[in-house]
């Protein structure tokens, strides 16, 4: 009984905790984003990763942000990057069922408004850009999870939330 019990907890183990970065895996993300400066600005974004390496990932990521400046009009941004991360769990030995990574964006925000008064201050431009990431994700099986990110730069600053699939 003892030995069934141990053969039941190591494939309910091995199954939970099979879930970090590997070559070849697809991942994607989809959620809630909180871009640039302010707290009442959220957004949507959704990004694809693939594994390159067991420690390595290249995605590519959009996000939609929209805001109400009460009496001075709408604002909507959008914003694409191509990114790269390192997945530091085997390094640290961080538990499979966890996935911590850093890295690097590349991409391009598109900003657009219709201030209705023409002192109103231009916060955005819309151009290139480079930003830096830290994130996490916890996996509840070997398909999905959460997500958390902080971002900083010009392409993504701020943050997101949301869900992953793994495929």
């Amino acid at each position: 009984m003892k030995k069934l019990l141990l053969c039941a907890v190591v494939a309910v183990s091995a199954s939970a905790f099979g879930q970090r970065a590997q070559k070849g895996d697809v991942q994607l993300n989809a959620g809630i984003a909180f871009p640039h400066r302010y707290a009442d600005n959220v957004g949507l974004y959704a990004g694809l990763d693939y594994g390159i390496h067991n420690d390595v990932t290249l995605g590519v990521e959009a996000r939609f942000g929209s805001k109400n400046h009460h009496n001075h009009g709408d604002e909507r941004w959008f914003g694409l990057g191509f990114n790269g991360n390192y997945h530091f769990n085997r390094i640290m030995q961080i538990p499979n069922n966890w996935d911590f990574y850093a890295g690097a964006t590349v991409g391009f925000n598109a900003f657009s408004h219709d201030h209705k008064h023409d002192n109103y201050p231009d916060w955005h431009e819309s151009g290139p850009g480079v930003s830096a990431q830290v994130g996490g994700r916890y996996f509840f099986n070997n398909n999905f999870g959460l997500n958390a990110e902080a971002n900083v730069g010009n392409v993504f600053n701020g943050g997101k939330f949301g869900i992953t699939y793994k495929f």
